[in-house]
């Protein structure tokens, strides 16, 4: 970058700077977007293609074009967690997501000293019923700051526990739910488990792979002190692992992020032979109206097997 010798353009970056909240490292792919306090470890991430954002109420009032117009593809907000708390600002955020145009998802953040099943109705009744939605997030980590629940619980119960919910989640909204987990919880209990889901990973200083032992993943929290315009103070930032066309894919539900492979993939229509072209009884076969375009989540809900009281 050449040196700012111009004294309005400083005085005009200076004042950019004061609104975004201090120092900001940018970079060249998302030249809106910004660290406070960027980290040498993940720098890598910001060469993936496809980034998003993660939030709860701490984010305050969001300005969502703001956040759409910096780029930002995806965006994942805390709804529940579990049994009896509701984000108080995931519904408002929920739909000025929706007016501005950005993909979004909801997750829930697991208690562990609820029962599963507790957990899953109250996720179930405070999400909307909306197709055009990402696949559900199920946020698992220790509660190691919780007044209530502080302590560990048992690895096969926890995993009793997640796959219960895992179910439930995938039954109500027909898209195979993402888990969203941290190094030590992985280490603890996750390790060479539930491989048929994506994972979204939390990695802070390293990359992913130098952290998570035989992960693959799908989504990597590579920042908690991002900058995005519209929003106020610190916001998670996050990478997708794959391109333009297998994000698009996985919004469609053409292509499974956590085998990372085609699962709708249209093949191309067979051609006929130059011979037969050329045969003067060959008669081409009449045209056909295109498929119908693939809408974004419209897989049809499967039927739970919990029942929700009146």
């Amino acid at each position: 970058m050449s040196r700012l010798r111009s004294a309005p353009f400083l005085a005009v970056a200076v004042a950019a700077l004061a609104v975004l909240g201090g120092c900001v490292a940018f970079e060249g792919r998302y030249p809106q977007k910004g660290d406070a306090r960027p980290h040498p470890g993940v720098a890598s991430a910001l060469n993936y293609a496809v980034q998003g954002i993660d939030i709860s109420r701490w984010q305050g009032e969001i300005d969502w074009a703001a956040v759409k117009g910096a780029g930002t593809r995806f965006v994942y907000m805390k709804a529940t967690e579990g049994g009896d708390h509701i984000d108080p600002s995931f519904l408002r955020n929920w739909e000025g997501a929706r007016r501005a145009g950005v993909p979004r998802g909801a997750y829930h953040f697991v208690f562990w000293c609820r029962p599963a099943h507790e957990q899953a109705v109250w996720f179930k009744q405070h999400i909307p019923n909306d197709p055009g939605a990402l696949p559900p997030v199920l946020d698992v980590e220790w509660n190691g700051h919780s007044k209530t629940c502080p302590q560990k619980i048992d690895r096969s119960l926890a995993l009793e526990k997640i796959q219960l919910m895992l179910t439930e989640l995938e039954q109500l909204t027909g898209k195979k739910p993402i888990i969203y987990t941290d190094i030590t919880f992985h280490k603890d209990v996750l390790e060479g488990q539930f491989n048929e889901y994506p994972y979204w990973i939390r990695s802070t200083a390293a990359k992913p792979e130098t952290r998570y032992e035989n992960r693959p993943w799908a989504f990597w929290q590579f920042t908690t002190t991002g900058r995005v315009p519209g929003i106020r103070g610190d916001v998670d930032r996050n990478a997708f692992f794959g391109d333009e066309e297998q994000f698009i894919g996985w919004i469609n539900g053409e292509f499974d992020i956590g085998r990372r492979q085609w699962t709708k993939r249209r093949a191309s229509p067979a051609q006929p032979s130059p011979s037969i072209v050329n045969d003067p009884e060959f008669e081409p076969p009449v045209s056909q109206a295109p498929p119908a375009p693939v809408i974004p989540g419209a897989l049809q809900p499967v039927p739970s097997s919990l029942q929700i009281g009146g």
